[in-house]
């Protein structure tokens, strides 16, 4: 009847034709831009956010008025350490879940597992359940471990990233743990009488000889520097060293104890033996002496401990590189150092301590043994208000310093759970 197609109905099918292929290109759009958004996204979290390399430092009495103490006696008042520079600084309190104030062991675990725990724990929930550490992620990840200490790799610091225990003093035990069930990759430290059998002049009584065991599994034994200096890392070697009975040389005993490593000797070494692996690698790190100096009642020992380990922490950043994730930690805080009186701003040294023309000693502690520290002919009086075999743990908050990726959310007042979810999300 119409021969011809009205008018009105083609820019109808028209304007519908173009509706559709607009709308197209509006999806297709947002599905490249919504892929292109994950995209980033992953390289963000997987590619570029995740340092190759992961050190932690671990040390006691490391609080900000034993920091200044620290820097004036190294330095005097203008001085500044090196790990003071790191970008990223916050205060971390050390408690544990069933006191307000915590000891090493707690402190360590916390923030080694992410969970607080009882006093004296280690890597166990109140519970009695056995807690995964951040090595023990780190090995799961494919990440090389290693795990350094200046004192018994089985003091209750380091032992927190690879022990389940509730007894730290049981140290035989735990060296046994160290070797049989945490297969970390390097391991230096001090400690070796714990390893021994007793016929041998070790304190073992079960006859076990834990350095024969880890050779037989194919561990390069090392007890000096010289033997830890020559290991090549080229061949990617499992190492285990140690270099002492005991505790390692403080700083002060250096020379008298050559053939001992430093601890910036043993961070160096150790990092140049992990970074061969081709998913990295996570090192912990005690500079357990400071806390050893406290149980002491050494406050200039103490100090200058604090210097040594400033001295590793550089080493740390110098080798592992300037894209590395370097945390130093302090845990459990005890004595109660104070460095007291007005010295002069340039003075450093031994001309900071002794006693002011008023009678009153420049480093006094508030509980501890009670001695007097003589060096370089001078006599040091560390006045003790309430003498005691062993110094009580203090409440006060502890500093952390941190520098590389994942690590802007290190500011404020922080917990150990919270530092562990930095460093989790960084293996």
């Amino acid at each position: 009847m119409f021969p011809f197609r009205l008018p009105c109905l083609r820019p109808f099918g028209f304007a519908r034709f173009m509706t559709t292929k607009i709308r197209n290109k509006i999806i297709f759009l947002t599905c490249i831009f919504a892929f292109l958004g994950l995209g980033v996204l992953i390289y963000r979290e997987w590619v570029v956010q995740r340092p190759f390399a992961v050190v932690l430092f671990v040390a006691d009495n490391l609080s900000p008025s034993q920091l200044a103490a620290g820097r004036i006696f190294t330095g005097g008042s203008g001085f500044r350490y090196g790990l003071e520079s790191m970008p990223h600084v916050a205060l971390v309190t050390p408690r544990s879940r069933d006191y307000a104030v915590a000891d090493s062991a707690a402190a360590a675990t916390a923030l080694a597992t992410g969970q607080e725990v009882n006093r004296g724990a280690l890597g166990l929930s109140p519970e009695g359940q056995s807690l995964e550490s951040l090595l023990s992620l780190a090995r799961r990840q494919g990440r090389a471990t290693g795990l350094v200490s200046n004192t018994p790799l089985t003091d209750p610091a380091p032992a927190a990233f690879y022990a389940h225990a509730t007894d730290t003093s049981d140290t035989t035990a735990l060296a046994v743990q160290l070797v049989d069930e945490a297969p970390m990759d390097v391991m230096l430290g001090g400690g070796a009488s714990q390893l021994a059998p007793a016929e041998q002049g070790g304190t073992r009584k079960d006859g076990r000889d834990l350095l024969l065991d880890m050779r037989q599994r194919g561990f390069d034994i090392v007890r000096t520097r010289a033997e830890l200096e020559n290991t090549p890392g080229w061949r990617s070697p499992q190492v285990f060293g140690v270099f002492s009975d005991g505790d390692l040389a403080f700083v002060e005993d250096q020379p008298r104890y050559a053939s001992q490593p430093r601890l910036a000797d043993l961070v160096s070494r150790a990092i140049g033996l992990l970074q061969y692996n081709r998913k990295g690698y996570f090192l912990v790190v005690n500079a357990g002496l400071s806390g050893r100096a406290a149980d002491l009642g050494r406050g200039e020992t103490l100090l200058r401990e604090i210097g040594a380990l400033d001295e590793a922490v550089a080493a740390a950043l110098q080798y592992a590189g300037e894209d590395a994730l370097v945390m130093v930690a302090g845990l459990a805080n005890s004595g109660g150092l104070q460095l007291n009186g007005f010295s002069f701003a340039p003075d450093r040294g031994i001309a900071v301590l002794g006693t002011s023309a008023a009678g009153i000693p420049a480093l006094s502690w508030a509980t501890g043994p009670s001695r007097t520290q003589t060096k370089e002919g001078s006599t040091t009086a560390e006045v003790v208000a309430s003498p005691t075999e062993r110094p009580a743990p203090v409440a006060g908050d502890s500093l952390v310093f941190a520098s590389g990726p994942r690590t802007d959310s290190v500011r404020g007042f922080l917990t150990y759970p919270q530092l562990n979810e930095v460093l989790r999300k960084s293996l």
